[in-house]
């Protein structure tokens, strides 16, 4: 940081040294802002949804995490994926070189454009992505209406 000394008040410029300001912060704001992985949101689990005719599929990502470790619970055109992932004993005199992969307690909620029928979900677990199937209700299925020739 340069240190600014003034020789007498005549040869002080406010607006010279407010821009001086203002191109230091940039910059201080530019270094921060180039390491910014550390300001990146993590959203656990990574979900895709894809939808049919008859139903939604939710995909998450959750390796590592058993299936009794979690919880799916559903309110109307709410899903709730929840669960833990719970840290592997590594020994206890081990010095870590990189840890990045998180351990705790997850809960995310992912609303739906409709509403579901709670008691047709299913939940299914291979290779550590968890599959589940929320049939649509019956009365947000679109309905082919027939007209009738009169």
């Amino acid at each position: 940081m340069a240190i600014t000394r003034w020789s007498s008040p005549s040869t002080f410029k406010p607006l010279e040294e407010l821009e001086r300001l203002r191109r230091e912060m940039d910059r201080l704001f530019d270094n921060v802002m180039s390491r910014r992985s550390w300001l990146t949101a993590k959203v656990y689990p990574p979900i895709n949804i894809t939808e049919d005719k008859d139903a939604y599929y939710i995909r998450a990502e959750l390796p590592g995490v058993k299936p009794e470790d979690i919880e799916i619970s559903v309110e109307a055109d709410t899903v709730i994926i929840g669960g833990e992932r719970k840290a592997e004993d590594v020994g206890t005199n081990v010095t870590y070189h990189r840890k990045e992969r998180e351990t705790g307690k997850f809960k995310r909620a992912v609303r739906l454009p409709t509403q579901m029928d709670p008691d047709k979900v299913e939940a299914k677990f291979k290779n550590g992505i968890l599959t589940v199937i929320l049939p649509k209700s019956e009365g947000s299925k679109p309905r082919q209406i027939q007209v009738k020739a009169e």
